[in-house]
């Protein structure tokens, strides 16, 4: 769903309890820069849309721009 919501996005998520309703997630997108954390959050959470309240109950959440991501490593 986050990739449909962010064409062109990095998107790792895992399910950390086995239940499908915990996850975190890693999501590298270019549409992240100049944007502050809760910014880029909502972003996230608008390409999920109802299932943010519907389906998921957790959502750990790793936000970062190409460039961040790169310079992790």
């Amino acid at each position: 769903m986050i990739e449909r919501g962010l064409p062109g996005a990095q998107v790792e998520v895992r399910d950390t309890t086995g239940g499908g309703d915990h996850f975190e997630a890693l999501v590298v997108s270019d549409k992240f820069e100049g944007k502050g954390l809760v910014e880029r959050h909502q972003i996230v959470y608008g390409a999920l849309g109802d299932a943010m309240r519907a389906r998921v109950h957790a959502l750990a959440l790793k936000t970062l721009t190409p460039a961040q991501y790169e310079n992790r490593r």
